[in-house]
């Protein structure tokens, strides 16, 4: 019997979690040291470690709000409890196959029509603050999103009146 043969699970025999677990771990690191700012924020488990070096990859941001990582996490499993599974299997090919951020959705679209989807949802998700579609959706931030932090410096969000009660009635001169 070969080595090969001995490591192959047979059809009675149950999977090796520890092993899985230590592929995992390994995975999670070796992200982590393609995105060095990844082990500088905080997460509570793997799932969203994943989320969070796949967001900065997808957005382009080096240093992002961990508390709103957490609740678009937690909007896009509520949403699709197979999101962990998916974005997983996308930063693995982001990081097995090199692909440039600038060319992967047009490279999912055309040979990984799976994975497509999951960009867009996640982009959505941290620039306009919305997990979902339709009836579905749901807001999970609007002041504290990517649209409204890319302009903070010159613009604020509207609706919001900085001024005192009924200022924004006041006509131009």
């Amino acid at each position: 019997m070969t080595d090969l043969s001995r490591n192959q699970t047979s059809p009675g025999k149950p999977i090796d979690t520890r092993r899985r677990q230590v592929l995992g771990a390994l995975l999670s690191a070796y992200t982590a040291t393609l995105i060095p700012w990844a082990m500088a924020q905080p997460v509570r488990d793997d799932e969203e470690g994943v989320f969070l070096a796949l967001s900065a990859i997808l957005v382009g941001r080096e240093s992002l709000n961990s508390g709103l990582a957490r609740r678009l996490h937690d909007g896009l499993i509520d949403q699709d409890a197979g999101f962990p599974k998916g974005a997983s299997a996308l930063l693995s090919l982001i990081d097995e196959e090199h692909i440039d951020p600038m060319m992967l959705q047009a490279r999912l679209d055309a040979a990984y029509p799976a994975l497509a989807p999951l960009p867009r949802r996640i982009v959505t998700a941290w620039y306009v603050g919305v997990v979902g579609e339709g009836v579905a959706a749901r807001c999970v931030a609007y002041e504290d999103s990517l649209m409204s932090e890319v302009v903070k410096d010159k613009l604020v969000p509207p609706t919001y009146a900085y001024g005192a009660y009924g200022s924004w009635e006041d006509k131009p001169a």
